[in-house]
């Protein structure tokens, strides 16, 4: 029989009343001829309380044990959805990680997915059993302790599965019913897109869009992976939804794909770096080892043989860069004469396979926002996008604009 994988995410299992409603989509698809491996993730709201109870319990806790605790949530999902599978006459088993088994890194809170042997389920499924209701999110170390795979983690555990098993399909379901052209609750005239790209959604995901993991769409552009977005919440048509797929798929793509923003950026920026060979290693070596994800990077043209290093990163890690950044100093390997932060900034970014072969794009972008009296602080491109950090007071003025020039309310 064909494989598909549906994944639904925590609002899509929040209540009962949701997994039946999800249980009874599953039911549809296994009168469709499909042998159905069902990802869950944790009810909406209860990872957050679990690691409430850790942080409480240990400032400073044992990751495994960590690990331990906040998987169960999906072990008690993937138990529920079987049990009313089963309350329906289709026959279904849960199955958590260990028991695939899901193999992983021993990166624990942040386990990396290396094999999933397909043979147990398929054996289960060779002997009747028509879904496979799998915990999300989690997975088995070398050293036989359960691992997580970090926050938006089942997401990834879906692809990987579709992977594995040569599936038919990924359907995600989540509280969205697509990928739009942007946030709908910042612009009105957002528009659901069809189909869109690996590539371009790689590139929102990671821009801030929060409808996939980035890891997943990852995951799913390497092993090619058709992808779907669906509401959980709406009628069901075979065309519902937004298929993420190779680009050879799309017949026309706009130039513009869409417009992403990320709201809590923070600006950084060492003042007179001394201006010498190996300057941007020993600003980024301590920073990449304290765990600071950073992004877009400017150094300035030097003088006098000082220069100044811009970078941004997430607000919630700016405490731990400065804290860095005060290493780099004490240890006397670079001299800079202070730190400039700035944490009201907002990170803009349009992005499309367009751009590839369209000149004047990033041109437009600059022009719309100095129309609008938006100065930009940093830029930063790519093949298939621009970047520009803002004042965040800004930000839905420029993406409600960004979004009318490049008329991406129009298919």
């Amino acid at each position: 029989m064909p494989v598909l994988v549906m994944k639904f995410g925590g609002t899509s299992v929040a209540t009962l009343d949701r997994i039946r409603r999800a249980a009874k989509r599953v039911g549809v698809e296994v009168a469709k001829g499909y042998d159905v491996i069902v990802i869950v993730s944790a009810m909406s709201g209860e990872t957050n309380k679990l690691v409430g109870y850790v942080n409480e319990t240990s400032e400073l806790f044992d990751a495994r044990e960590y690990d331990a605790i906040v998987s169960s949530g999906e072990n008690v999902t993937a138990g529920l959805m079987a049990l009313t599978l089963q309350e329906m006459d289709v026959p279904a088993r849960s199955w958590q990680g260990w028991q695939v088994p899901v193999k992983t890194t021993d990166a624990h809170s942040a386990a990396r997915i290396e094999e999933i042997p397909p043979a147990n389920i398929m054996q289960k499924f060779g002997e009747g059993m028509k879904v496979a209701v799998v915990a999300g999110f989690q997975g088995i170390s070398p050293e036989g302790r359960i691992t997580t795979l970090g926050r938006g983690g089942s997401d990834t555990t879906a692809v990987a599965f579709a992977a594995a098993f040569e599936a038919e399909r990924c359907d995600i379901y989540t509280d969205v019913d697509g990928v739009y052209t942007t946030d709908p609750r910042i612009c009105d005239k957002a528009r659901k897109l069809d189909k869109i790209a690996f590539e371009e959604m790689l590139e929102l995901a990671s821009l801030g869009a929060k409808v996939l993991q980035t890891r997943s769409v990852e995951l799913a552009m390497r092993y090619k992976v058709k992808l779907r977005v669906l509401s959980s919440f709406e009628e069901q048509s075979d065309e519902a939804g937004t298929l993420v797929c190779d680009e050879e798929d799309i017949m026309e793509s706009n130039v513009v794909a869409g417009v992403a923003y990320s709201r809590d950026e923070a600006k950084m920026t060492l003042v007179s770096v001394a201006d010498r060979p190996g300057i941007a290693a020993a600003i980024f070596g301590p920073l990449a080892e304290a765990g600071i994800n950073v992004d877009m990077i400017i150094q300035n043209i030097s003088e006098d043989g000082r220069t100044d290093m811009t970078f941004s990163c997430p607000t919630d890690q700016v405490a731990r860069a400065q804290k860095a950044i005060d290493g780099i100093k004490a240890s006397g390997e670079l001299n800079f004469s202070g730190v400039d932060i700035d944490e009201s900034v907002a990170k803009i970014s349009i992005v499309g396979i367009g751009m590839r072969s369209h000149a004047g794009v990033a041109s437009k972008m600059f022009k719309v926002l100095s129309d609008e009296g938006i100065n930009i602080k940093v830029i930063t491109t790519s093949e298939i996008k621009v970047s520009v950090l803002i004042e965040r007071k800004y930000m839905e003025l420029a993406v409600q604009s960004l979004h009318d020039a490049f008329e991406l309310e129009k298919a």
